[in-house]
C-alpha cells in the first residue's frame, strides 16, 4: 500500500496525515485532487460516519481509503458537540471562531469544563473490505475561554493541558505529533496493519 486517498479536504488533517504518512512512505492524496465529491455524514457516531466516508471515497477512486472522523466532546453538555463539532454553530458559512464561542457560551453555565477530542480513524482496503481497520482515541483537556496560540485549527486554541500549562494551539509540531488524538489514533492504527501484515505473512 503506497498510496491511499484522504476522504476530507480539510487542509489542517490533510497536512497532518501526509506529515505522519510520509514516515512509513505512504502517499497520502486528498480526495479533491481525484475529483470525488463530499461524502454526507448523517450518522451521531463517529465510526459510522468514518466508515461510510471511507468506503465512498474508495468507491470513488479505486484505491485504498482513510477517513478520520474527529471533533470535541463536553462531559458537561453530554458529548456535544461531537459529531457535530465542525458545523457546531452553523454552515453558512463555516467558522471555527464561530464555532469555539457557541461552545464558551454554552459551557459558561456549568463549573465542569472537562472536554476531550476524538478520534476515529477507518482505512479499507477496497470500497467493499469485510474488515475495515479501525483505531480510536481521545485526547483530554480542559476548556479555556481566553484563546491563547496559533499553531492549530478548530478548538486548539481553547483546549488547555494541564500537565503541559498551555493549550494545543501553543504546542510544537513534535509536541502535537506525539500527543494529539490524530497522532495516538494513527499509532494504533499502524500497530494493527503491522500486526495484519505478520499474520497473513505466516498464513
Amino acid at each position: 500500500m503506497k498510496k491511499i486517498v484522504l476522504a476530507s479536504n480539510n487542509q489542517g488533517k490533510l497536512t497532518e496525515f501526509q506529515r505522519l504518512f510520509s514516515k512509513i512512505d505512504i502517499e497520502v492524496i486528498p480526495q479533491s485532487v481525484m475529483g470525488i465529491p463530499e461524502c454526507p455524514e448523517p450518522h451521531i457516531t463517529f465510526v459510522e460516519n468514518a466508515l461510510t466516508k471511507a468506503r465512498h471515497a474508495s468507491q470513488h477512486s479505486g484505491l485504498p481509503a482513510l477517513a478520520d472522523d474527529s471533533g470535541i466532546c463536553s462531559i458537561a453538555l453530554q458529548g456535544a458537540p461531537g459529531v457535530h463539532s465542525a458545523r457546531y454553530a452553523g454552515i453558512s458559512p463555516k467558522s471555527d471562531q464561530a464555532n469555539n464561542a457557541k461552545l464558551d457560551e454554552e459551557l459558561n453555565h456549568y463549573a465542569d469544563k472537562s472536554i476531550f477530542y476524538v478520534c476515529v480513524l477507518v482505512l479499507v482496503r477496497h470500497a467493499n473490505d469485510p474488515q475495515p481497520i479501525i483505531a480510536e482515541a481521545n485526547w483530554y483537556g480542559q476548556w479555556q475561554s481566553q484563546a491563547a496560540g496559533s499553531n492549530g485549527f478548530g478548538y486548539d486554541p481553547h483546549f488547555y493541558l494541564v500537565e503541559h500549562h498551555k493549550t494545543a494551539a501553543q504546542m510544537t509540531q513534535n509536541e502535537k505529533n506525539r500527543f494529539t488524538h490524530r497522532a495516538q489514533a494513527l499509532r494504533i492504527l499502524l500497530s494493527k496493519l503491522q500486526q495484519q501484515a505478520n499474520n497473513n505473512a505466516h498464513v
